[in-house]
């Protein structure tokens, strides 16, 4: 859906657990996320710990959107 949200001329950001299969799609600007079953949080860190980890990630992503990319990028 990322790439053709792209094709529409409205940038994306693919966060994602397992980076090839973003590669392999066509993802443009891809940010790993943390695990499989968790990609946005950690259960086993504290509430405090993980709004700041969700925090970094978001901010990341923003980041990448404000990027000017010639090919697929990993952020």
């Amino acid at each position: 859906m990322a790439k053709e949200i792209e094709r529409a001329g409205i940038p994306t950001v693919h966060i994602c657990s397992i980076v090839p299969i973003s590669r392999t799609v066509g993802a443009n600007r891809i940010i790993p996320a943390v695990a499989i079953p968790h990609p946005l949080g950690d259960p086993g860190r504290s509430a405090e710990e993980e709004k700041m980890l969700r925090r970094k990630l978001v901010g990341k992503a923003l980041k990448a959107l404000e990027t000017k990319i010639e090919a697929q990028t990993v952020f």
